[in-house]
């Protein structure tokens, strides 16, 4: 276990201004964006025992934070 935030910024430095631009343009980033950062919450807080859950369902926000993550990429990068 990281306890790793694991923010898009971070994630992605070199986009920065591009995250930002997407966020405020593209509804559809915007609501891909806003669905990582909100398992990546949850992830975080069970990471750090504030909400504890089992592995099945920690590996099942895993999986869908990173399948956010290529997609907002793939966006980041057209």
């Amino acid at each position: 276990m990281s306890h790793t935030p694991h923010e898009l910024a971070e994630e992605f430095p070199e986009h920065a201004a591009k995250l930002h631009e997407l966020k405020q343009s593209d509804a559809h980033f915007a609501k891909l964006s806003d669905a990582y950062h909100e398992v990546n919450r949850a992830i975080h807080r069970a990471e750090t025992d504030i909400e504890p859950t089992d592995d099945f369902h920690m590996e099942q926000m895993r999986k869908e934070r990173l399948k956010l993550k290529d997609e907002i990429y793939g966006m980041l990068v057209a």
